[in-house]
């Protein structure tokens, strides 16, 4: 067990919370304007909105005491790529700096029946605001502005701390250029720790730091038995279609629990935190009667130990089928590996389990696509102590450890690009914001505390260097 972080100069936290509750409605507000720009990183959407809200996170950014704001991007394919915001406050000499991670880019709206109120407009209901990107992340913006502020309120020039703000605009089109922006600005993102305000608390009123990730690795399988289709009628007996034979092998990916059965791959079952059975079934709509599959507790299930998933098929659609033997068929595999576990070598198990279990005979092709690295906290670490102690201090309670069960890749490109900065996940959302679903929604109690925890943080971070523990040397 890690000694806890004790500050060596009392941090005010009275002075802390009136600080950022007297500034919350300006902070909200401020997230409505945002919210009400529908900048969309995908190709099908005007292009337009999303420089209309990188120019609003910028204005919102200069305003937050931070002396350099710019708006950069890299190219992507042939055209300019997407913009990012990125804003800067340099250190005092002996000061370590920190990076504040968000996105400014959301998910497209989907089906306006769906939602109780215009997904564009921001609406407060019960506590709760409403709106697209209300939580998924421009909240995680307005949170690093808001917490900004309020650390400058306490500190004034005496905050020696550097600090970096840098919004992301494509991340919900799977950061296409994000490690080309890296390298393009490797200097001015330099960080001694990384803040990536993309996560959730464990559930309303109980914070959470997100201290694992699953890696993942995407291939496509095809399954071939034929030259050319043949008839059914004279043909069929002897030798077995395409689609039921990729059936067989996906089968073999699972044993009789439901557990992956993939040799090579890790698993652990060390998460000590309670995810109730009834809970994941809620939360992910399990209907009545389905069993759980594998083995071990919920949150390992969903964390430490290894997915694989058949996220799409390609057979011959019912509507256009004819009385033929299929020549071949295809799958694409989503396999999501335990945190440690190398991704070359996870696909390596992955494309061994596949050639070898080929049913009949049958020509199998695996081709890899893409894979993602998995992320660990050290929780030994100064920050992420100082991190621990911040939330406990907002929420008056001790927070908790979470994974999540899929991968952010962009981490393990922070990772290899500043190898000696400590990463924090953190969030604003909880179990019922619906992120990238209808009716999105930020509890707005929780939010004030994660700004509480934030600003916390940032003086935390600041006192360490003051004291000379600074997080990195």
């Amino acid at each position: 067990m890690n000694a806890p972080y004790t500050p060596t100069v009392p941090v005010p936290l009275d002075a802390v919370r009136a600080a950022v509750h007297a500034d919350l409605p300006r902070t909200v507000a401020q997230l409505a304007e945002l919210v009400a720009v529908p900048g969309i990183a995908w190709e099908s959407f005007d292009a337009a909105q999303l420089e209309r809200s990188a120019e609003a996170v910028a204005a919102v950014l200069a305003g937050a005491g931070l002396d350099e704001v710019e708006i950069l991007r890299v190219p992507l394919g042939d055209g300019p790529g997407h913009p990012a915001v990125v804003a800067r406050r340099r250190p005092a000499p002996g000061y370590p700096t920190v990076l504040l991670y968000a996105h400014h880019d959301v998910q497209p709206p989907g089906r306006r029946e769906l939602w109780e109120s215009d997904p564009f407009v921001a609406e407060e209901r019960d506590g709760r605001l409403y709106g697209r990107g209300a939580a998924d992340d421009k909240a995680g913006i307005m949170a690093h502005v808001a917490a900004l502020r309020a650390a400058t309120d306490q500190r004034g020039e005496d905050l020696g701390l550097g600090v970096t703000v840098f919004v992301e605009g494509e991340e919900e089109a799977g950061s296409p250029s994000f490690r080309d922006f890296l390298e393009a600005y490797r200097d001015r993102l330099a960080a001694d720790v990384i803040v990536i305000a993309d996560s959730a608390n464990w559930e309303v009123g109980v914070p959470a730091l997100t201290t694992s990730l699953r890696g993942m690795v995407g291939a496509v399988v095809e399954v071939s038995v034929l030259e050319h289709a043949v008839h059914s009628g004279m043909y069929g007996g002897p030798v077995l279609d395409a689609p039921t034979l990729l059936a067989r092998l996906i089968a073999t990916f699972h044993d009789d629990d439901g557990a992956v059965a993939v040799a090579g791959l890790h698993a652990e079952d060390s998460t000590d935190l309670v995810y109730d059975e009834q809970r994941f079934r809620a939360d992910a709509a399990v209907r009545d009667g389905v069993r759980l599959a594998g083995r071990g507790s919920i949150a390992s299930r969903l964390w430490t130990q290894p997915a694989l998933s058949v996220t799409g098929m390609d057979v011959t659609p019912v509507d256009v089928a004819s009385n033929t033997i299929a020549p071949s068929a295809r799958a694409k595999i989503s396999l999501r590996t335990a945190p440690g576990q190398d991704p070359a070598e996870a696909a390596e198990a992955l494309r061994r389990h596949v050639e070898s279990h080929a049913p009949f005979g049958a020509h199998v092709r695996f081709e890899l696509e893409e894979t993602g690295q998995s992320f660990r906290t050290d929780m030994g670490s100064e920050a992420a102590r100082v991190a621990q102690w911040a939330l406990g201090e907002a929420w008056g309670r001790p927070a908790v450890e979470t994974g999540i069960g899929g991968s952010i890749p962009f981490t393990a490109d922070l990772l290899e690009v500043y190898p000696g900065a400590d990463i924090l996940i953190t969030g604003v959302e909880d179990p019922d914001s619906r992120a990238h679903s209808a009716n999105e929604s930020l509890y707005l109690a929780d939010f004030e505390r994660a700004v509480v925890a934030e600003t916390l943080m940032l003086l935390g971070l600041d006192d360490a260097a003051r004291s000379g523990q600074q997080p990195r040397e």
